[in-house]
């Protein structure tokens, strides 16, 4: 049994983290969009009325795409506290709103100059590419954007696997690049003034750096520092392993019981794919666990690790913890292998907690031997539900009965995504208060 660790006091309803950090970032984009406003009316106004739109969505354009690039940046401030599914999802939404900013952008320019030079809009765009400096380049931006545009929709998505997607994905940067190389050049309100100019180098300059230091330097920093090894593979089931990982200065990762990493195990076959586990025991600073079920290659090849394989590891991350915590008790409700970040969940939480373990059959619930231990050792009650998925045994009904007080705790959440969806709805029926109910689609990860 891993040691636990003490977690802070919950936070007060006046200082709740995530709120925060949303607020923080609501008010950074609207600041952003208000100078952006103040350096287009300084750089005046067309004639027509068409490129006068053309330029304003080309800036808020520009805008939203460093706005993209941080949102995906996963800055561990963030990240703790609005969560990975959650940034991931607002990237989404940002992307399809930067298409069509983008699209606008275009078609406002090139039906504005054509009306100016009564040439059709075809042969405008072309003359533009041929004899303007950097509007080749924003076309061929343009075109990777709709290209990782179309391979984001939801349709597309579940039909590619995570790397070819990933892969696509990456051509953003290079879009990013070519689309800040065609402001530099044609940008009126970027040269208007010395301090236009400023902002707008500090605007991308920021945003970069942001994607630099979280997704490169900080993970390359980690794990040069902590030089992460697979000591022992443990089977939990048929279809389910434990993997055992040590390293140096452990005590020193700000990892917490909840969060989840992008493993990547660096053997001959599996060095290239990286999945996203959560940890299934709380850190202790000597071990982190990771609890994985056989539902791809990449899960299914944990069984054959060895020990002594290197890992390299991106994270701690998700805001799936305590530091959301609101109320002195707790409802944690698993389903499935959701039990992983439950499990760590509850040997890190002070105050009373029910535990819900929500499976088909009592042979699938893996891990149960050890909550009913935590349980006992932490005086938490524990209920495995069993049974098919219809009916619902998770149902308002259902929770109301099982925990008569659950309104008065905060509730975590973590399961299949169609369980955790219908829970979820019960929680709201009941009239838990939505600043106590806490889950993560960590399907968004990865």
């Amino acid at each position: 049994m891993t040691a636990v660790q003490s977690p802070p006091a919950p936070p007060t309803a006046r200082r709740r983290p995530g709120a925060m950090a949303r607020i923080g970032l609501y008010g950074l984009l609207a600041a952003n969009a208000a100078v952006v406003a103040v350096f287009f009316v300084q750089a005046g106004f067309g004639a027509n009325a068409l490129v006068v739109l053309g330029r304003l969505t080309g800036l808020y354009a520009a805008l939203l795409m460093a706005f993209q690039l941080l949102l995906v940046a996963r800055l561990p401030w963030l990240d703790r506290r609005i969560g990975m599914d959650r940034l991931t999802l607002w990237h989404r939404w940002t992307g399809f709103g930067l298409l069509w900013t983008l699209l606008g952008h275009a078609v406002f320019i090139t039906f504005g100059y054509a009306e100016m030079s009564s040439m059709d809009p075809v042969n405008q765009l072309v003359d533009l590419a041929e004899t303007v400096e950097g509007v080749l380049r924003a076309v061929v931006a343009l075109a990777l954007i709709m290209v990782v545009g179309a391979v984001s929709a939801r349709r597309a998505r579940r039909r590619l696997a995570y790397e070819t997607w990933h892969f696509v994905h990456l051509y953003t940067y290079v879009a990013v690049v070519l689309a800040f190389t065609h402001q530099v050049a044609v940008g009126s309100t970027f040269t208007a003034s010395t301090a236009a100019t400023a902002y707008w180098y500090g605007l991308w300059g920021a945003a970069l750096t942001a994607v630099l230091a979280g997704r490169l330097v900080l993970p390359l920093w980690r794990n040069r520092r902590h030089r992460l090894r697979v000591t022992a593979v443990v089977p939990e089931s048929d279809n389910v392993v434990s993997v055992h990982i040590t390293g140096r200065d452990l005590d020193r990762l700000p990892a917490r019981a909840g969060q989840f990493f992008l493993w990547r195990f660096l053997t001959k076959d599996r060095w290239w794919q990286a999945n996203p586990f959560s940890l299934s025991a709380a850190p202790d600073g000597r071990t982190l666990r990771l609890t994985a079920k056989a539902a791809g290659d990449g899960s299914a090849a944990l069984r054959h690790l060895k020990p002594g394989t290197r890992v390299f590891a991106e994270g701690p991350y998700g805001a799936f913890t305590t530091l959301h915590r609101t109320r002195p008790d707790a409802l944690l409700i698993a389903g499935g292998v959701g039990v992983t970040p439950i499990r760590a969940l509850l040997e890190e939480l002070d105050g009373h907690a029910v535990v819900l373990y929500r499976v088909n059959t009592e042979s699938d619930a893996v891990l149960h031997d050890e909550l009913r231990e935590l349980a006992l050792a932490k005086g938490a009650g524990l209920h495995l539900v069993t049974g098919p998925p219809v009916p619902d045994r998770l149902a308002p009904g259902e929770l109301s009965r099982l925990v008569p007080d659950l309104t008065d705790r905060d509730v975590y959440v973590c399961g299949p995504s169609g369980m955790t969806t219908a829970v979820l709805r019960g929680l709201r029926e009941l009239g838990v208060p939505k600043r106590q109910i806490h889950y993560e689609r960590f399907s968004l990860a990865g």
